[in-house]
């Protein structure tokens, strides 16, 4: 049958009307695994989403357009790097919700279209990469190798960011949006200490580039990487580990099905101390490439007296207990050790608080302790009440979503947006209606138009059996657009919450966090709310004002993020723009399993997920 939306036409079969409500949007796939030695790669070397692998497929072996009179308008197909190192793709998301293990395979339909056919000329495509420090054909590494020693990243670090947090560089767009940006390079360079040993924490992750990443003098140094891989997908990324003698794995525990490890840390310890990095970008080649990421870099911890106990080193935001709680939480003896490290620096300078997410059935006061129940505890302890506070709205951008259920009031607009809306121990409950809910997430034009073209779609896994199921989500769906870092043409991997004011000029607090819009993710309230169920790992970092020595309840936004000095060091660099602008009636969410064949991206390609 067919179901029409503003969003458009699409098609459902039977079996995607009989999901179940908390059905997953798309099942992580071993199937682009292939063993080294066997011929030529189909698909990348690592586990990947079905999404990811498609994407790879169409970058390497595109879909052309065949209307010359489009095709001559757009920029060719050879502008776009083919070259098949480091094209791999890979679900980062817990991101969405769990498949009933019972839930019959959905088919696959041809879904009719109807998209606005918004050609981007060759020209124009062309302009956006003028005066780049990188080019649109020079390989990622080539470029990171000559930035990192033109760029005095120490003083980046420690001057004018007192926030610490930073975006990737992106490949394509004009350098001064690099200048105050950061690779996983330089987070890796001797510029930031003298290494020991490191610990990475990550969903998708391919050893062979992450070894690469790491300065010829560090390559060797002890590294150990945190997974949640399983069966096929572990024996392959034991495979790729046991080619280097410093290289130990730590399998995070999954026990609740569906869950997935998506928590994106490094641990980096050095002769001179400690550094905590709390990202967004999986460990492969393309989450560092063309994509907007978030990244929050701790200052360089220093090591406390030999035999000090205690509370010593704690910070105001307990972030040094609480990080070791997480470490704790895996209940695995390798990450006891780097609890007791952590123990043994001094974390005092940390101004933000640690918020992750770790699987299990909560109840009692250990609800509080994860997942969006532990947002709403630190907003109530630690953010004062703001006048006329139920007309500041909230804003969750996110590169992928989960099932939300059959209409808002089943978690977005009750128990999420509770959690998101409290300010101070005084508040009351707000009417739902009175807190407005914006929501960013790419439409299929932002994608088309992006430097990647379609295949930036593959990390933006909304697939139509869920979109199907939740269209009322749309209406509260807003654009991808990013002029105030110059990242609109970078497809967002970031995932930001925050509490913006009416004219969106201040933020009550912002968060950067590996965790999307899924109840996986946040958890979700059972048994009449006197448990909260989490399926997945995930960490972020919160900002409050009152950490950063402001009374005043909130942070004004920086207008531009790359700005200079005419603005107060206080202002919070959000790196997209605010306020954001809503779906128009011809825009769509970007759906990555239907074809869109009505007009071609910036390479002159189309998308077709078969």
């Amino acid at each position: 049958m067919y179901q029409e939306s503003e969003h458009g036409k699409w098609t459902i079969s039977s079996s995607d009307e009989s999901m179940e409500e908390n059905a997953d949007a798309e099942k992580p796939s071993t199937s682009s695994l292939s063993r080294s030695g066997h011929g030529k790669t189909s698909g990348p070397q690592y586990p990947c989403s079905e999404a990811r692998n498609v994407a790879h497929k169409r970058k390497v072996s595109p879909t052309k357009c065949t209307d010359k009179s489009i095709s001559t308008e757009i920029s060719p197909a050879k502008k776009q790097r083919t070259s098949q190192e480091g094209l791999g793709w890979c679900l980062s998301s817990s991101d969405e919700d769990p498949e009933s293990e019972n839930q019959p395979k959905y088919s696959q339909k041809v879904v009719k279209e109807e998209e606005p056919q918004i050609i981007v000329p060759e020209k124009q495509f062309l302009r956006r990469c003028e005066d780049n420090e990188l080019s649109v054909s020079q390989k990622p590494e080539e470029h990171y190798n000559v930035a990192s020693k033109g760029q005095d990243t120490w003083d980046l670090l420690n001057e004018g960011n007192p926030f610490r947090f930073f975006v990737t560089k992106v490949r394509g767009i004009k350098s001064k949006y690099n200048s105050g940006a950061l690779h996983i390079k330089d987070i890796l360079s001797p510029l930031f200490g003298t290494l020991v040993s490191s610990a990475q924490f990550n969903y998708c992750i391919d050893v062979k580039w992450l070894i690469r990443q790491y300065p010829p003098e560090f390559r060797k140094k002890p590294l150990l990487i945190v997974h949640g891989e399983k069966r096929e997908s572990k024996a392959e990324l034991h495979a790729q580990a046991h080619q280097y003698e410093n290289v130990r794995l730590c399998q995070a525990k999954l026990d609740i099905a569906f869950g997935t490890h998506h928590t994106k840390m490094m641990l980096l310890l050095y002769e001179e101390g400690l550094r905590v990095v709390i990202h967004t970008s999986n460990l492969i080649d393309d989450d560092w490439d063309q994509k907007t990421q978030g990244i929050w870099l701790s200052p360089l911890y220093s090591r406390l007296p030999h035999g000090t106990t205690g509370s010593a080193g704690e910070s105001l935001t307990n972030f040094k207990s609480d990080l070791i709680n997480y470490l704790m939480s895996y209940n695995s003896p390798t990450l006891k050790e780097w609890a007791d490290i952590i123990q043994e620096h001094d974390l005092s300078e940390t101004r933000v608080y640690l918020l992750g997410s770790t699987p299990g059935r909560y109840q009692g006061n250990q609800k509080e302790k994860w997942g969006h129940l532990r947002l709403r505890k630190l907003l109530k302890e630690y953010t004062s009440q703001i006048p006329a506070q139920e007309s500041w709205p909230v804003i969750g951008q996110f590169s992928s979503i989960g099932s939300m259920g059959a209409d808002q009031s089943k978690w977005l607009c009750s128990e999420f947006q509770e959690s998101l809306v409290t300010l101070g121990s005084n508040t009351k409950t707000l009417a739902k209606p009175d807190v407005p809910i914006h929501l960013i997430y790419p439409t299929v034009d932002n994608v088309r138009q992006s430097l990647e073209g379609y295949p930036a779609g593959g990390s933006l896994p909304y697939s139509i059996q869920t979109a199907q199921k939740q269209l009322w989500l749309h209406s509260y769906f807003h654009k991808w657009s990013a002029e105030a870092s110059g990242r609109s043409h970078a497809m967002p991997h970031i995932k930001t919450y925050m509490r913006p004011s009416p004219d969106f000029q201040k933020i009550a607090w912002f968060l950067v966090t590996s965790a999307n819009l899924s109840k996986a993710a946040w958890g979700a309230l059972e048994k009449n709310g006197t448990q909260l169920m989490i399926r997945s790992y995930e960490l972020g970092v919160l900002f409050l004002p009152s950490a950063f020595g402001l009374d005043t309840g909130y942070f004004h936004v920086k207008t531009k993020m790359f700005s200079g000095s005419n603005e107060p060091m206080t202002s919070f660099p959000v790196p997209y723009d605010l306020p954001p602008e809503q779906y128009g009636s011809k825009d769509r969410p970007w759906i990555w399993n239907i074809p869109y064949t009505k007009a071609p991206d910036t390479h002159g390609n189309m998308w077709v997920p078969s």
